[in-house]
Parts: C-alpha cells; structure tokens; sequence
C-alpha cells in the first residue's frame, strides 16, 4: 500500500514538475516574442486542461501584440470565465475593452464602458494592491463621458489610494488630474513632490515643463537624468521628442531619437517605434530635411495609423 502510494505520489509530481516546465518554456517564447510557437502550444490545449485559463491568458497576450484586439477579448474573456481569481487575466480584459473603445462608435463604446470598468474593479477586489488596474481606471474616469460613468473626483479618489500604495506614481496621476482641470500650480506641487519621493519620476517632470514650453528647464532635467543612467531610454526618447516639439537642440534630439530607434525595444505602454519615426521626421522637418522628414512620417503612418501628427506632416510635406 505504502508503495503504491509512493507511485502516485511520484508520478503527480513528474506531471506537476512538466506543468510547470512547459508554462515556462511559454513564457520565455512569449518573451522572446516567438509568437507562433506560442500559438503552436497553447491553441489545441482544451479546457478540461488545467493548464486552459494560462494558455488563454498568453494567448490574449499575443493577439494584443499583433494587434488582434477582438481576438485578445475573446481569450482573456475565456480565461476569467475559467478562472475568476487571477486579477492580471481581469487587468487585460479590461485594458483590451479599452483600447477597443478607443477606435469604436459612440454606441459600442457605451456597451464596452462598464464591461472593462468591472474587470478593472474585479481586479482590484482580487489585488487590493493592485496598481495597473487602478492607473487604467484614473485613464477611465478622466477619458469617458459623465453618463458613460466618467468623474474627475472619481479619478481623484483612486489617485490618492494610489499615494498609499505607491506614493510617487499617485502624485504622478494626481498632478495629471489637476493638469486637466487647468490647475497647473497645483499640479506642479504635485509633480514636485512625485520626485521629491522618487527621482526616477524625474522625465515626468520634465514632460510637465516641455508642455508647458518651458524647454530651458525640460531641457536640465533631461541632461541630468541621462547624467546619472546614459542608457535612460525613456529619457532619451523624451529629450527627442521635446526636441522635435521645441525646434531646439536639434541634433542632440535627432541623435537621441535615433538611439531609441535602434538600441531598445519598447515595452507595454512606452513610446512606439512609430512615434519615435514620427518625431524623427518632425526634428528632420525643422533642420530642413523634407525628403527625409517626409520618408519618414511615412513610415510611421505605415506603423500606426492613429498617429495625426504622421498624417499631418505627411500631408504638409506632400504639397
């Protein structure tokens, strides 16, 4: 009897041990962006499979990725309704209605509304730590209409249980709150004490300046991050793109953007390649370079067509 129990027990966990083995390897494809060997393992995985909401969860990744955002729904939707306690499976469910939304009628968009509003708060239920659901719902409340269940004070709410959680990223969104209210004082109080807390926030503060056109001191703080971390991306594309917005230092914004373009790979909710092709092109359009200027707007349009500033330029150029 004792034997027989040491079997299974044995072979529970060779089949557990392989589980996880082979959640791994899906991950590390997912990762290398090996999008069809992804596919290749999970599509024929049935959902009496255990392993069904994961394989559906990366699978909703993927689609995101190729930009397949009705696909996506449909696989994140499969791997809440087959596994309701995961609150990343509800973050991207409601992120995907979101960015479907974004393209939709007015119609759809009032049908979508409270779908991605409840998976983000089911997120949230699950995590009350949860950071990426509170930040997509402040985007939520800013960005729809009242009776589509927009309110500023709603976004402001979530903002300071932010400031609990993570206190610079809560100013952050609290100072960009009030930046739409036209508070810009209070907003800049905001973004000071953001970095006050936490000097990685500093490119923030230098985007708050840039909007503002205060460039000299967008410009400063740019250097000065770069000064301390030369492989600061982020702060690379930034000093770029206040650059092309500016019309100043040019070649050091054009030698930035550049940079961007070919050493780093963005990440999830970083500036695109395309948007840099397109400050690119706006930084060769003002150094008077319109045949590369306009290659290049080109290109980014091809990329992403919702970039208006790409269209435009390409339409000026075209004259």
């Amino acid at each position: 009897m004792k034997h027989t129990i040491k079997i299974i027990f044995t072979l529970f966990w060779i089949v557990t041990q392989s589980q996880a083995q082979g959640l791994e390897q899906v991950k590390n494809l997912y990762d290398q962006r090996k999008y069809d060997q992804v596919k290749k393992v999970l599509q024929p995985i049935k959902k009496d499979n255990p392993d069904f909401a994961v394989s559906r969860y990366y699978l909703g990744r993927v689609a995101f990725d190729e930009k397949k955002y009705d696909d996506a729904a449909d696989y994140f939707k499969e791997a809440t309704e087959t596994n309701d306690k995961v609150a990343d499976y509800q973050v991207w469910l409601g992120d995907t209605y979101g960015t479907i939304a974004k393209d939709a009628n007015v119609f759809k968009q009032g049908l979508l509304a409270p779908k991605m509003k409840n998976a983000w708060e089911a997120a949230i239920a699950l995590d009350k730590k949860n950071i990426s659901a509170r930040l997509s719902l402040i985007q939520f409340y800013l960005q729809a209409p009242g009776f589509m269940g927009g309110s500023v004070d709603k976004a402001k709410e979530v903002a300071n249980q932010l400031i609990k959680l993570k206190p610079a990223e809560g100013h952050y969104q609290m100072g960009t709150i009030l930046l739409q209210e036209k508070k810009k004082p209070e907003a800049e109080k905001e973004f000071l004490e953001m970095v006050k807390l936490d000097t990685r926030y500093t490119p923030n503060l230098a985007n708050y300046y840039a909007g503002q056109k205060q460039y000299d001191k967008a410009f400063a703080l740019f250097e000065d991050a770069l000064k301390k971390d030369p492989e600061d991306y982020l702060a690379i594309y930034q000093f770029g793109k206040t650059s092309a917005l500016s019309g100043q230092r040019l070649d050091r914004g054009e030698e930035h953007m550049k940079k961007y373009l070919t050493s780093y790979s963005p990440k999830q909710n970083e500036p695109s390649h395309a948007g840099a092709k397109m400050r690119l092109a706006q930084i060769k359009e003002k150094k008077g370079q319109k045949t590369e200027a306009k290659k290049l707007f080109g290109e980014a349009l091809n990329e992403d067509k919702n970039l208006k500033e790409a269209k435009e330029g390409l339409e000026r150029l075209s004259k």
